[in-house]
């Protein structure tokens, strides 16, 4: 009998259909098989990495795994973002911090490799308002007192900021904006090195997160928030700007969360949303942020979504209207 090649390949590729059908398939039930990797784009102690290692400490109980947290400082995160963007894998196991709008507003004016459509966000946390600051030893004592300095002396008054065209150098240009002053921003690579140059003077004031300034009360002086309201929970003294007759509203309010590279499957993305929704919430975790001046702000990935698109329209049009340096 004469075995024709062609029936050899049509039974082996047969064959190999068959195994290909009957093989397990890879479950969703089996991850994570390994730690996930959070990359946070600021340096260790700021703000950000303060509240996503409290914010993932229960990643064993709520995952099965730990959370890793590594620091990539730099350039207002613009460093660690970019190298998140290029080298995280897409099977769920790299995830990064956010925080909107400091990545949105950075991908539309500068040449960054991320933006709304390399990224996609798994869970919100918190919300944290920028806040204005002076040393302890400060002349100024209200918002009032460092416009009137601004004015009687354009371009030298000095503020600091975690970096540019994050919330800090928003909420500095708005208020540039609606006082018609011109001031000194000073980007710093981060909210830890921007409150470090106002308590050691090398800056006249400086915007900062309130959940670090709150945490630095003994050093330096708040005298405004960035927000709609008062935070009553731990600055019920300190006015708004609106308040003060400035028109500096929450568009700095920093947003942060969890995001992974887009092309992560979405049984693994509703995955991660679900359990990190669950760990944020958690009873235990809750109460290290309030301790330690930081507002919990829990949303999902499909508001986020959403949220995400409305802020690059908001943000284009924002910065056309501004004068930037």
């Amino acid at each position: 009998m004469t075995i024709h090649a062609t029936s050899v390949k049509r039974q082996t590729a047969s064959t190999l259909a068959l195994c290909l059908l009957l093989a397990p398939l890879p479950s969703l039930a089996d991850f994570p098989e390994k730690p996930l990797n959070l990359t946070v784009a600021y340096s260790a102690g700021g703000a950000t990495d303060f509240q996503a290692r409290i914010v993932t400490s229960k990643g064993d109980e709520y995952l099965g795994q730990p959370v890793t947290v590594i620091n990539r400082p730099g350039a207002g995160g613009q460093i660690g973002w970019n190298q998140f963007v290029s080298t995280g894998a897409t099977d769920g196991y790299d995830i990064a911090a956010y925080n909107v709008p400091h990545f949105i507003a950075q991908s539309i004016m500068y040449d960054t490799d991320y933006s709304i459509e390399n990224l996609q966000p798994i869970a919100n946390w918190g919300a944290d308002p920028a806040v204005l600051i002076v040393g302890k030893d400060s002349e100024f004592d209200s918002i009032d007192d460092v416009v009137e300095y601004a004015r009687a002396n354009p371009g030298k008054l000095t503020v600091s900021g975690a970096g540019l065209y994050v919330g800090h150098h928003i909420a500095a240009l708005q208020l540039q904006q609606s006082a018609e002053v011109t001031l000194k921003y000073l980007p710093t690579s981060g909210g830890v090195d921007a409150l470090r140059f106002v308590v050691g003077g090398q800056v006249m004031a400086g915007f900062n997160n309130l959940s670090d300034a709150f945490r630095n009360q003994d050093r330096i002086k708040i005298l405004g928030i960035a927000d709609l309201e008062r935070s009553e929970d731990f600055l019920p003294d300190v006015p708004t700007f609106i308040e003060a007759g400035y028109d500096v509203d929450d568009t700095s309010l920093n947003l942060r969360g969890i995001m992974v590279p887009r092309g992560v499957d979405a049984e693994t993305v509703d995955y991660l949303s679900s359990n990190f929704i669950d760990m944020f919430q958690d009873e235990g975790i809750a109460e290290q942020m309030k301790e330690g001046g930081s507002t919990l702000r829990v949303m999902e990935a499909s508001d986020l979504e959403a949220l995400w698109k409305q802020q690059q329209a908001y943000l284009t049009e924002l910065f056309a209207q501004l004068e930037t340096p």
